[in-house]
């Protein structure tokens, strides 16, 4: 069996309207999205930047501030320059973070901070002032806590410790260290 140039002719005609279709759906598709979605280009830059976030009760539990910061809308990042965290929760030490820099979760609730990271609980009852120092910090808001898989150095009064990896609990006031913990203990004197 023969195909004629008549039977043939068709053929070739849906072949390349096929191609065609397909050509024109795929081009469209492509102009569809906005073509700074395709470049890691920031959308909004904020200087001296701050949020509260507020409690239940109305009262302001977290503050977050940095000198900048700059999201960017193709992976709903957002980075941060010099940002501050102070929380304030009822019941717990009052915590001052900082950090070069910082990125935040796409909710908000989780913050990353970067090199020359300085966290400060200030003295309460039965516990003193506590510095914390490392490169790195995970800090989740809703469960005061904050973490880290870098090398860590802690001092309060009379004490210091390091380690590898750490995690801690602020509302439980627990601290766990991971790895090559390191500790220097001296007696404490009676407070009077």
């Amino acid at each position: 069996m023969q195909l004629s140039h008549a039977r043939l002719f068709p053929l070739l005609l849906l072949f390349a309207l096929g191609l065609l279709t397909f050509w024109l759906e795929r081009t469209a598709r492509v102009e569809e999205t906005h073509p700074s979605l395709h470049r890691h280009d920031p959308d909004y830059i904020v200087n001296n930047f701050k949020i509260t976030g507020y409690g239940p009760g109305g009262l302001a539990e977290s503050t977050l501030s940095a000198r900048k910061m700059v999201h960017y809308p193709d992976d709903d990042s957002t980075d941060l320059d010099g940002p501050r965290v102070f929380s304030t929760k009822p019941g717990e030490a009052p915590m001052t973070l900082v950090a070069d820099r910082g990125a935040l979760s796409q909710d908000g609730e989780d913050t990353f901070l970067y090199d020359n990271v300085l966290v400060v609980r200030k003295e309460i009852p039965l516990q003193p002032e506590m510095r914390m120092q490392t490169d790195f910090l995970h800090v989740v808001r809703s469960r005061s806590l904050v973490l880290t898989d870098r090398n860590v150095a802690i001092t309060e009064v009379g004490r210091s410790l390091t380690a590898r990896g750490m995690e801690y609990d602020n509302a439980a006031r627990l601290l766990l260290l991971h790895e090559k913990v390191r500790g220097r203990f001296e007696e404490r004197k009676n407070r009077k």
